[in-house]
């Protein structure tokens, strides 16, 4: 075996090697991240891993509103054990990179208690979430239905102008933005609910018991 032959086989293992630890750190960090939900929650946010959204104040002052037209579809679905009608207001609107735009979805609780819902979401094509923003949403936090309540819940967002930038974007025409309601485990809202109730008919059953004695 020559010089040569053995330098550059030491060079190749020192490279697979130098490969191999790279991905032991990626994969730790992943690893931490799914471990933990809040380390999770930020690395889907930064990376749209799964479609997830991003999330912002507000639309930038910077930013600029371009011609380029994008299409945002809305779907809505209840997990089997929510007894929820859930459905968005419209089907379709058609946005412009960087404009601030506004829909609905409409809940009704179909049950005959009060329940606590929380929404979990996503955007499809994958690619577009890095590029999808938030700025009010309904999932962000719980939502309490009496029963048979409709509820008309609003989400705020805008599509960042960045993505025409994004040469893996340039094919992309639609957005589907997708929630799915599910029971919360947390249903403590709704035992509030019910002692404000009790409260309030005290209240009443108070002032009724206070008029009669008056007169």
């Amino acid at each position: 075996m020559t010089k040569k032959t053995m330098v550059q086989r030491e060079n190749d293992y020192r490279k697979r090697g130098t490969a191999l630890v790279l991905f032991s750190v990626v994969a730790g960090m992943v690893g931490l991240a799914f471990a933990s939900e809040p380390l999770y929650r930020i690395f889907c946010q930064v990376t749209g891993y799964a479609g997830t959204t991003q999330v912002a104040a507000s639309v930038p002052k910077s930013n600029e509103v371009l011609k380029r037209i994008v299409a945002v579809r809305f779907d809505a679905n209840v997990n089997s054990k929510m007894p929820w009608s859930f459905k968005p207001v419209q089907r379709e609107i058609k946005v412009r990179l960087g404009e601030q735009a506004l829909a609905y979805f409409e809940a009704t609780n179909d049950s005959d208690q009060p329940l606590v819902g929380t929404a979990s979401f996503n955007v499809t094509p994958y690619k577009a979430a890095i590029h999808f923003n938030k700025i009010d949403c309904f999932c962000f936090t719980q939502q309490v239905l009496k029963p048979g309540q409709t509820l008309k819940m609003p989400v705020t967002f805008f599509i960042d102008p960045e993505l025409a930038k994004d040469s893996g974007a340039d094919d992309l025409t639609t957005i589907t933005l997708s929630y799915t309601f599910f029971q919360d485990d947390d249903q403590s809202a709704v035992e509030k609910l019910a002692a404000e109730r009790i409260n309030a008919k005290d209240d009443v059953n108070f002032k009724k018991y206070v008029t009669s004695s008056s007169g």
